[in-house]
């Protein structure tokens, strides 16, 4: 017997109004309500992306970011990220920062479902090596942050419209200023 998941509903201020049970929220008119994204970073400085597994409801089998979720009613966002990451790629992460406390996005997926969220963005860290779930992950892939950001700008369709849009504000895809040298 699976347990229901609910997701919180917001109003357009960001105020809580409810919850609803996840499987009724998404689809051609979706109310507003709070999720997250995180961005898992490893020693190395690469940046996990994770292709959506191909039954997914929304955004089948596209790139996106390192995982993704919704707290349910009452959980902490920092539970939900752990939570979340530990149950969808299989990993501990640490260091877990928020990036953009404020990121709302509205996206209609090609099937005319609707992703309508306020969705604070984490970034964490992690030495471990992900150990995804098949029924969220397809496959994952370690990358440099400025090699993805240029395969973002040459295909955005390539990826989770959330992706793009969070890239374009996440400081984790600039260039690193170059280090002057003394004449």
């Amino acid at each position: 017997m699976s347990e229901t998941e609910y997701v919180v509903l917001l109003d357009d201020f960001g105020n809580e109004i409810g919850t609803a049970p996840k499987a009724d929220v998404h689809d051609a008119d979706t109310r507003l309500h709070l999720a997250f994204s995180c961005h898992v970073v490893n020693s190395h400085g690469q940046v996990l992306v994770t292709r959506r597994a191909l039954h997914k409801k929304t955004w089948p089998g596209v790139w996106t970011n390192s995982f993704c979720g919704h707290p349910g009613p009452g959980e902490a966002m920092t539970a939900a990220v752990h939570r979340r990451g530990e149950f969808e790629v299989g990993l501990r992460v640490r260091d877990v920062e928020l990036a953009l406390p404020t990121f709302r996005y509205r996206a209609v997926d090609a099937s005319g479902i609707v992703e309508h969220e306020i969705c604070p963005v984490y970034v964490a860290r992690t030495d471990d090596e992900p150990q995804p779930h098949p029924d969220e992950v397809a496959e994952y892939r370690w990358v440099d942050p400025l090699e993805l950001a240029a395969s973002l700008d040459a295909t955005p369709w390539a990826f989770s419209p959330w992706l793009v849009l969070q890239a374009q504000q996440l400081h984790l895809f600039d260039p690193a200023p170059a280090v002057r040298r003394a004449s």
